[in-house]
């Protein structure tokens, strides 16, 4: 019987041609990836920079604002701790949009 035919006993060795041309395949294909530049990686730190750019933008304000608004309808003092809150959220988005654009990419 040849290999990989349906009768095959399970337990039989594999034929040892196949195992030394799938490590021949799989050092090709790897060797092929480093040359074109293709090898798999993470996100660059650039797209991480401007995920967290975006989230500072739209958390510091909103929360701000979240939170003004909040204290507002507690204290009864519409809407001047959500516009103070607010601008503040702002302030402090910014002022951590300045420390991230700061950072050294590797």
């Amino acid at each position: 019987m040849a290999v990989g035919e349906p009768g095959q006993d399970p337990n039989e060795a594999e034929d040892p041609r196949l195992g030394s041309l799938d490590e021949r395949l799989r050092r090709a294909a790897d060797a092929e990836k480093a040359r074109t530049g293709t090898v798999q990686r993470g996100p660059d730190k650039g797209y991480k920079q401007g995920s967290r750019v975006l989230a500072e933008l739209i958390a510091g304000p909103a929360g701000g604002a979240l939170i003004g608004w909040w204290l507002d309808r507690l204290l009864g003092t519409k809407p001047w701790l959500l516009l103070a809150l607010l601008f503040l959220g702002i302030a402090a988005a910014f002022w951590n949009i300045f420390k991230i654009s700061r950072e050294r990419p590797e």
